[in-house]
């Protein structure tokens, strides 16, 4: 996020709070609530569905490709946390990044945002559609993004993760949070028994 005014930052915290789990490493992490489905459309032009993928644990992370400061920082976050999780990722975890810039990021601009950072398609999928549906979802997660004079979109960095019964779970607010504790976090979600 560029520079956000502290009361638009407050604002959004007040929406839906970024939840931070501060449980020791034998407690559960929270459950904030049921995660909010949607609909989408992916890098490859299909439909893409938050309940497509229930049964894995899924992190759900907002971003633009036009983006010059925290959104590459944090698709490349993503992407090394993707190859330290070896087979499990695209079987049993799954990577959601969402537009906030729908009218830009075709699926075709998408695929190769997704292709310049070794983005494994398999299991992860970059989605845009109709901007009013990715509004509702944006707003629906707790982010909150407004477009500026030069066509860049001021935005809350959220990154949430979902479990395998579509439960939220927890919220990263950010860019630099700790990447093993994402991994950790995300494999404590696929070892919870059901």
């Amino acid at each position: 996020m560029t520079r956000w005014p502290a009361l638009i930052l407050l604002l959004a915290l007040l929406a839906n709070p970024a939840h931070a789990h501060d449980a020791p490493h034998n407690e559960r992490l929270p459950t904030i609530g049921q995660a909010p489905d949607f609909t989408l459309i992916s890098q490859d032009g299909g439909p893409v569905s938050l309940h497509d993928f229930r049964g894995k644990v899924v992190a759900i992370a907002f971003i633009y490709t036009y983006c010059t400061d925290v959104c590459p920082m944090l698709t490349a976050h993503m992407a090394s946390v993707q190859e330290k999780l070896g087979s499990r990722f695209g079987s049993k975890i799954v990577f959601i990044s969402i537009t906030v810039d729908p009218e830009r990021d075709s699926p075709a601009v998408l695929k190769e945002y997704a292709q310049n950072f070794g983005a494994d398609l398999r299991g992860w999928s970059f989605l845009t559609g109709n901007p009013v549906v990715v509004d509702e979802v944006v707003r629906k997660y707790g982010v909150i993004a407004k477009k500026v004079a030069n066509g860049d979109i001021d935005h809350t960095l959220l990154t949430s993760l979902v479990d395998r019964d579509g439960m939220l779970r927890v919220q990263y607010l950010g860019v630099r949070f700790d990447l093993e504790e994402f991994r950790g976090d995300l494999l404590s979600l696929l070892d919870e028994s059901k």
